[in-house]
This record gives structure tokens, C-alpha cells and sequence, in this order.
């Protein structure tokens, strides 16, 4: 069962961003599948190793987007793209150095902060690039 499903409340209203959150959406249902097996590590490794690069590519389509387009709140944006960035790159790194292990804990967080960053932080951004015809 997943535990993050799409539906529109996560739409930005811009396919590429919407696209690309169903992508990260799917990362984090692998995540969640991977942790109910047991000796599943070299998958929950490539799983998150995925998530990370996929969450830097999607920060900066949509920061490329937002300088394009001259949206207002862009630095701000910006700075929460590169704090969430640096909080998966810790756990990723620490995780891959046996540091930490991947919990139950882990995965509520990054269910939470994923639908969280979709529906304040991108919902921010909708109206705004709605108004500029961005679809």
C-alpha cells in the first residue's frame, strides 16, 4: 500500500512540476515498499540514491523556471530547495556510512516533508505561474 497517493490537491497546475512531483511521489512509495522487506538494503541504497538526484533535478527545473518566468519569491524558494537539499544529502551520506539506518521514522519524515513542500511551498507558486499562462 502506498503511502503517499496522488490526487489533485498535490497539483501545481504546470505538467513538468506535476510530473515530476508524481515522480518523487513514486521514490517515496519504493522507499516505504523497501523498508517492509526485510534484508532490502541494496534496494532501499538505490531507491534513495535515485530520490536524491531526482530531487535536485526537480529543484532546479523549477528554480530555472521561477528565473525565467522572474517569479517574486525566488530567493526564498530557493533557500528551502537548498535546506531540504542539504537534510536527504546528511541522511543520505550517514546512512551510506552505516551511520544511521533507514526507519520507519525516515520515511514519516520524508512522506511529511514531501506533501508539505507541494501543497505550501510549490502551492505558492501556482497562481503565479497560472496567471502566466505556464501549463
Amino acid at each position: 500500500m502506498d503511502i503517499v497517493v496522488w490526487n489533485d490537491n498535490l497539483s501545481v497546475g504546470v505538467k513538468v512540476f506535476d510530473d515530476e512531483h508524481k515522480q518523487l511521489v513514486n521514490y517515496v512509495n519504493q522507499l516505504s515498499q523497501a523498508l517492509k522487506i526485510s534484508g532490502a538494503d541494496q534496494t532501499l541504497t538505490k531507491v534513495l540514491t535515485g530520490l536524491v538526484k531526482y530531487t535536485k533535478i526537480h529543484f532546479m527545473h523549477e528554480e530555472d523556471y521561477m528565473a525565467l518566468y522572474e517569479y517574486p519569491d525566488i530567493l526564498s524558494h530557493k533557500k528551502e530547495h537548498d535546506e531540504l537539499t542539504m537534510q536527504v544529502s546528511d541522511f543520505y551520506e550517514r546512512y551510506r556510512e552505516g551511520k544511521v539506518k533507514f526507519s520507519l521514522e525516515l520515511m514519516n519524515f520524508l512522506r511529511s516533508w514531501l506533501i508539505n513542500h507541494i501543497q505550501v511551498s510549490d502551492m505558492r507558486y501556482k497562481e503565479f505561474f497560472n496567471a502566466k499562462n505556464v501549463k
